[in-house]
């Protein structure tokens, strides 16, 4: 009997690790993902730019990443573009409740759009629904619900 119960716990055990081990190198693949885009860097850019506008979000800037990585010595790569992302009414929402002041370091919310070496152009977004179950609260409303919707409506263009 002792012997039964003791294989049924090292099973149990090594289930729960094997499922840990498994979840944590899916962590990445489910937390971001890339979007081929059939445009090019500045017209992915201004179609993402307009999306989000039409959806009441300010564009808080466009960054050339690739541009600042030369500048401070990083040498050549193909176009980097982040675009910042606000929604004022989102970010009040989090931001309002000072345990969720930390969350600031995702702010604005950022879409890259990037040209790989083979000169393929991706849009790289975070899971915002993903992020807001991982947190809860109001920040599971706002992230993983609204911003959620929002974004993909911003990046629909490229599912078509």
């Amino acid at each position: 009997m002792k012997s039964g119960f003791l294989k049924y716990v090292i099973g149990f055990i090594l289930g729960i690790v094997s499922l840990g081990v498994v979840g944590w190198n899916m962590m990445p693949g489910m937390m971001l993902s890339e979007i081929p885009s059939p445009y090019s860097v500045n017209e992915t850019v201004e179609k993402i730019s307009a999306n989000a506008k039409a959806e009441g979000w300010t564009v808080a800037g466009v960054k050339q990443l690739h541009k600042a990585v030369k500048k401070h010595g990083g040498g050549d790569l193909p176009p980097v573009m982040l675009i910042d992302l606000c929604q004022a009414d989102h970010a009040f929402k989090i931001l309002r409740e000072d345990a969720n002041k930390k969350l600031s370091v995702f702010m604005p919310c950022t879409i890259s759009v990037f040209e790989k070496s083979n000169g393929q152009v991706f849009v790289g977004v975070m899971n915002a629904e993903l992020l807001g179950k991982m947190f809860g609260g109001t920040i599971a409303q706002v992230m993983g619900v609204e911003v959620a919707h929002d974004q993909q409506k911003f990046i629909a263009f490229l599912k078509q």
